[in-house]
């Protein structure tokens, strides 16, 4: 599916050298295209901790080449010891988890064998390679969703290739959507307080050519209830087993919205990001961050001295606001746990 793909990325989030993993600075962008060197597992975890690399499946390879990082350093016990410090990066996204698991099953795997390294390192590779794939099957079988032409679509957070080894989910679906002519339009909600829909996903969607504009987040109800939406399309850091979605925060309160005036509400995932041990999306652990993020929009303080703030980095979406998951291996509609369970096996 889609082995031949039409679109390619401005600019790639990483680059692995064999011996470094250089990543975009994303707290940078749109001004700035800076890579940073990463050569030690710690380095990846502090760039994933500090917001510089981010996005659910771009956690993952990340994660997947520092554990190939840590085996240059220290075969599979280093392997061992890094895997902790990369699970206390950022405690949501179940993507991270998934690769860490992934390399030290590799890692036992080759044990003792005289080429561990370069085997680690080319399993880091085809972890990467797969992510890709995958995106680019979401983005066809995301697209078949848009029964008609020229659509307008509303998409919250970034979910593109700035978040994933290239093209994205939910934004791969609108890019590959509007290429077959079904998207006119697409809405970005800002996505306070960290700015993502207006620094990343605005800006990728200008540099692929997709005629898109900026709203606030307190917008995106007014713009569902006027009759502006034909759809929402959203990503997500971890889906539970019975079918919650958990996305960056404000996602709920679109999905609300789009509940209550008939909307579609999407959301585009890997399978690596559906966690079968976890039972419901009360169950996901939700990320609080600095309170600085709030009280400021990059350098400029807009609240006053000192004032509190609290910073919840994501919510829960439940199930029944959720018309259909796109993973690579096909939708997931109606969205619950025996259909979330019959694609996890499938093969």
């Amino acid at each position: 599916m889609a082995k031949s793909f039409p679109l390619k990325d401005p600019v790639a989030p990483v680059r692995w050298t064999g011996s470094l993993l250089k990543v975009l600075d994303q707290r940078l962008l749109p001004h700035k295209v800076v890579y940073l060197n990463c050569s030690t597992p710690e380095d990846v975890a502090r760039a994933t901790k500090s917001m510089a690399l981010r996005g659910a499946p771009l956690i993952g390879c990340a994660a997947a080449y520092a554990m190939a990082l840590a085996a240059r350093r220290g075969g599979f016990r280093g392997m061992e010891a890094a895997a902790p410090k990369l699970l206390r990066a950022r405690p949501t996204a179940v993507n991270l988890a998934h690769a860490v698991s992934h390399m030290l099953a590799k890692g036992r795997q080759a044990v003792g064998i005289r080429n561990f390294a370069d085997m680690m390192s080319q399993a880091a590779g085809r972890y990467y390679a797969l992510d890709l794939q995958a995106n680019r099957d979401m983005a066809v079988l995301g697209a078949s969703l848009l029964k008609k032409r020229n659509c307008r679509v509303m998409t919250y957070c970034n979910a593109g290739a700035l978040a994933t080894s290239g093209l994205g989910t939910a934004v791969g679906v609108i890019r590959y959507a509007h290429h077959l002519g079904k998207v006119e339009r697409v809405y970005c909600c800002e996505t306070r307080p960290y700015l993502q829909g207006s620094r990343l996903t605005l800006w990728e969607f200008m540099k692929a050519g997709v005629p898109a504009t900026l709203i606030t987040d307190n917008a995106a109800a007014h713009l569902i209830k006027s009759g502006a939406v034909d759809a929402v399309f959203v990503g997500s850091d971890r889906i539970a087993a019975n079918g919650d979605v958990c996305n960056k925060i404000g996602t709920y309160g679109v999905a609300l919205a789009a509940k209550r005036d008939r909307v579609p509400f999407y959301a585009v995932a890997p399978i690596s990001t559906i966690d079968p041990r976890c039972p419901s999306g009360s169950r996901i652990p939700i990320e609080e961050r600095s309170s600085a993020e709030v009280l400021k929009v990059g350098s400029c303080r807009i609240a006053p001295r000192g004032a509190r703030a609290a910073h919840f980095a994501f919510d829960v979406t439940p199930r029944d606001l959720v018309g259909a998951i796109v993973t690579e291996r096909g939708i997931i509609k109606p969205v619950n746990r025996r259909s979330i369970k019959r694609i996890l096996h499938a093969i």
